[in-house]
């Protein structure tokens, strides 16, 4: 019944995300730069996905070296200032 009242898809959410912690995924990203989303997703008890979600959130990206190949490991990530 709800699609016939707002047949409109919804793009955002009412809530904050309430499972991660900002903070501490933030320190978790510069004591472990190299760490994949799964290892992370099970420190913080949450899933692969949500990790993320969350990073996207952060503004956290994986930069690799321009010498380094398509199959080897990121080597850092860079996670930026806030101002």
């Amino acid at each position: 019944m709800r699609w016939i009242k707002t047949p409109d898809p919804r793009t955002t959410r009412n809530k904050p995300a309430t499972k991660i912690d900002m903070e501490m995924l933030a320190q978790d990203v510069k004591n472990y730069p190299d760490a994949y989303q799964y290892e992370r997703a099970k420190r913080f008890g949450v899933s692969t996905q949500g990790i993320n979600h969350a990073l996207k959130r952060l503004d956290v990206t994986y930069k690799k070296k321009p010498a380094s190949s398509k199959g080897q490991r990121r080597r850092a990530a860079y996670l930026p200032e806030k101002n």
